[in-house]
């Protein structure tokens, strides 16, 4: 049974940091919701998929990529304009814009069938998740809208990590 739903950004975070919340929340599932599992520059290198994978073996953390949850490119696209037109970079971001809030749920995320998630992570014996994507703060960033829909329908609370 899923107990605890938390999520995870990596931008203003050290590999050490990063690796710290997970282990230091009991992270036992590790949700990747990325479209694509790489990140630019050697930075945040620790999040590209063949180190992550790794690393997170060797934590005990079980890894699931579900591509399905990712915003499509036109779907990214009506937060970029929103991030021009608020004079923000992805980085400096505090929320996402109403546009793309609307166009991910109605497309991804309504159609998406959380309850055949919830079956399959519970199948694999873990109570403490974690959803993940790039963005600092998780109300900047489509994880927030998937936790919190998660966390809804099982009655749990959502902490960003």
């Amino acid at each position: 049974m899923i107990t605890n739903i938390y999520t995870i950004g990596v931008y203003n975070s050290t590999e050490d940091s990063f690796f710290d919340k997970l282990k230091s929340n009991n992270i036992e599932l590790f949700c990747d919701i990325r479209l694509r599992r790489g990140v630019r520059g050697a930075q945040y290198k620790y999040v590209n998929k063949t180190y992550l994978e790794s690393k997170l073996t060797s934590l005990g953390v079980q890894y699931l990529h579900i591509k399905e949850l990712a915003p499509t490119k036109e779907i990214r696209q009506k937060q970029k304009d929103a991030d021009k037109l608020n004079k923000e970079t992805k980085k400096q971001r505090r929320a996402l814009g109403k546009d793309f809030i609307v166009a991910y749920c109605n497309r991804i995320l309504n159609p998406f069938d959380m309850h055949e998630l919830i079956a399959r992570i519970e199948s694999m014996g873990v109570e403490r998740i974690a959803f993940f994507c790039v963005e600092e703060q998780a109300q900047a960033c489509h994880r927030s809208l998937v936790a919190k829909q998660m966390g809804s329908l099982l009655n749990v609370e959502v902490e960003d990590l």
